[in-house]
């Protein structure tokens, strides 16, 4: 007996095909959730009634499978689509010779169209044109998104791994593992031990299920700044410290890809992972970092007499410019390398999305514990912070991590703006970006006026524990040196180190720089707070005035996370004569529009967003010339205003 099928009735009308009803094509489950009243009817396998279906005869039976057809028709629309934009090019071909005999079809070159085409452009409608060029466009970008495509590409254009390569993450790229073996009074550690506490599922697992303990792992002891009595973390390490945040987060593997595609592997390239939560000096003082980066770099020219290209990432670039400074220094602890060693050592130092001026939403995580999108977290660590802890809770925690506080911002309202002017204002703003935190309601002195970056710095110090000013006060420094006699004394205070407008670039003529970061991203710029009512129940003084009449965040220019004014110091390295740059090291800018395509929820080949654009097919093109040797071939790109607005900077004498 042959088998037999079930097929639903629809109780709508018919759709006019001679009053032959509908035979559902949807899923087993579709069926399942439909109406219960619907009648099912018992059908003959060979039942050979037709209906048409786009122009064709088809049986009952073929119905169900006609939705595997439905790519060709659209495939074939383009193939129609192409064949019709073909045959306006050959028309405008042939009417535009003034002779014109069936022979000549002997001689037709395709290639002789390209010299048409710009002409017809302008008369071709515009809604072909754009069609045509968004399927081209789209076309060559679903391809650089495609696992080492962009080294593919340019390993067939001839490149190939020339300088060895090391990478130094920013602050959400390197994990941090359990290395405690003791149990505490608190805690059972031995269940975590060589667990990922950041970066994994592990995070979030003892977050949810575990967190006193997490806390206790993950904070560092408030006096010293360093490992609290009884456990241990340590910055994963190895290229997969850096690879992916969780899994299938991915935050430098596609630039791991593409150069393993043009022949790079670990004897080659390294990551230079470090436990962000750290003073700079305590990096070295406990774990050597720097010491072991100037070991490889060193490694890297000995054995294959190549310098070595420094590659960072947000808060990475700041760890750099710390080690210019740290090698060449002499003394216990540092690298005493000489004054030539970075123009020895170094070919290129590649900044992207730096946070060399610092940025301004560093303060108010430090201040308040606001953490969305704050400090450069990922949304996983956000989510996991914001939904188990307290805003006071995230404040503490963030305080006892002296690493953050290097992100506060840097040179003061020369650079963050006044009450009356800041260098990115807008002509129809009525308050200046200046007013970085505002105040809308007066409660008490604590929220009589309107604070500029350095007030809320020096604010922040009034609401914290005197503990964290110390910390911060012995390890950084937020101002600018106006006079070469200043940067030059400034050279033998390791405070100054990590910021570019106290001290000076090494005297490297050789050394290349390349800033590339985003923009075209709205970004946090200041913020309207307000006065808790009841301080002892939130066990804070003040929080964004979320919920009120007024915008809380004030939005400015930038890559989503990081202000477009902290790169204001490319633009600045490359002064005339510059009291920062000595050496007169080459630096080459490009500005990416942030372009994301709207179904990516990493942003595609054309993000510009903080972290996705290490994704980005351009961004990866560039690291990639550089690393080959082909840097001279990078262009400047100005797409912003930041050229202008970093001239108005008032940086003293040159």
């Amino acid at each position: 007996m042959p088998p037999r099928r079930r097929k639903q009735v629809s109780d709508a009308p018919s759709s006019g095909h001679g009053g032959i009803q509908d035979v559902s094509t949807h899923s087993v489950e579709d069926n399942a959730s439909s109406s219960a009243n619907t009648p099912i009817v018992e059908t003959s396998a060979t039942d050979t009634t037709t209906t048409s279906v786009d122009g064709d005869k088809v049986t009952k039976q073929e119905l169900p499978h006609r939705k595997h057809r439905k790519p060709l028709k659209q495939s074939r629309r383009v193939v129609f689509f192409l064949g019709a934009l073909l045959g306006i090019i050959l028309a405008w071909y042939f009417a535009a010779s003034p002779e014109f005999s069936l022979d000549s079809l002997n001689d037709l070159n395709l290639d002789s169209f390209a010299e048409y085409f710009e002409d017809m452009k302008g008369k071709l409608p515009y809604g072909i044109l754009k069609e045509a060029n968004d399927i081209s466009q789209k076309e060559q970008t679903m391809l650089k998104t495609e696992p080492f495509a962009v080294g593919r590409a340019m390993y067939l254009d001839g490149l190939r791994a020339k300088h060895p390569v090391v990478m130094v993450p920013g602050v959400i790229s390197t994990g941090l593992e359990s290395w405690s073996v003791t149990d505490t009074d608190e805690c059972s550690c031995e269940p975590y031990f060589r667990k990922r506490l950041w970066g994994s599922w592990n995070m979030l697992r003892a977050m949810l299920l575990d967190k006193t303990c997490w806390l206790k792992h993950i904070m560092l002891d408030p006096i010293t700044g360093l490992d609290p009595k009884g456990y241990k973390l340590r910055a994963a390490q190895g290229l997969e410290a850096a690879d992916f945040f969780i899994t299938g987060y991915w935050i430098w593997n596609k630039i791991l890809e593409n150069l393993a595609a043009i022949a790079y592997d670990p004897n080659m390239m390294h990551t230079a992972a470090y436990d962000w939560r750290l003073a700079y000096m305590d990096l070295e003082l406990r774990d050597g970092y720097f010491s072991k980066l100037k070991s490889i770099i060193e490694e890297n020219q000995h054995r294959l007499k190549k310098k070595t290209v420094l590659v960072s990432h947000s808060m990475g670039s700041q760890v750099i410019f710390y080690f210019f400074k740290w090698v060449e220094a002499d003394g216990l602890h540092f690298g005493n390398g000489g004054k030539n060693w970075v123009n020895d050592h170094i070919h290129a130092f590649v900044d992207v999305s730096g946070s060399s001026l610092g940025t301004p939403k560093s303060i108010v995580a430090l201040l308040s514990g606001e953490m969305r999108d704050t400090v450069q977290l990922n949304a996983l660590a956000v989510y996991g912070l914001e939904k188990f802890f307290s805003r006071a809770e995230r404040a503490l925690l963030l305080r006892s991590f002296p690493g953050i506080a290097s992100m506060l911002p840097k040179g003061g309202e020369a650079v963050w703006g006044s009450l009356e002017f800041a260098i990115d204002d807008m002509g129809n703003q009525t308050v200046s970006y200046g007013n970085f935190i505002q105040f809308r309601n007066t409660m008490s002195q604590l929220s009589a006026k309107n604070l500029t970056v350095p007030d809320s710095i020096e604010y922040l110090f009034t609401q914290a524990p005197g503990w964290f000013r110390d910390r911060v006060e012995e390890n950084y420094s937020h101002g600018l040196a106006r006079t070469r006699a200043e940067v030059q004394a400034n050279e033998a205070d390791p405070r100054k180190w990590i910021n570019p407008l106290e001290v000076a670039l090494p005297n490297a003529p050789d050394l290349r720089i390349f800033c590339l970061y985003g923009v075209g991203k709205s970004t946090e710029r200041a913020y309207v707070y307000q006065e808790e009512k009841d301080k002892g129940l939130v066990k804070l003084n003040v929080s964004i005035a979320a919920g009120g009449m007024y915008e809380p965040v004030i939005m400015g220019e930038g890559d989503g996370t990081v202000s477009l004014i902290t790169h204001s110091m490319c633009h600045r390295w490359r002064d005339e004569h510059s009291k920062f740059n000595p050496g007169r090291s080459k630096v080459t800018i490009v500005e990416m529009p942030h372009e994301p395509e709207r179904f990516d929820v990493r942003g595609g080949a054309k993000t510009a967003e903080h972290v996705d654009i290490l994704g980005r097919a351009e961004l990866n093109e560039l690291v990639l010339k550089v690393a080959a040797g082909k840097g001279d071939e990078i262009e400047d790109r100005f797409v912003s205003k930041l050229k202008d607005y970093a001239a108005r900077i008032d940086l003293g004498e040159n």
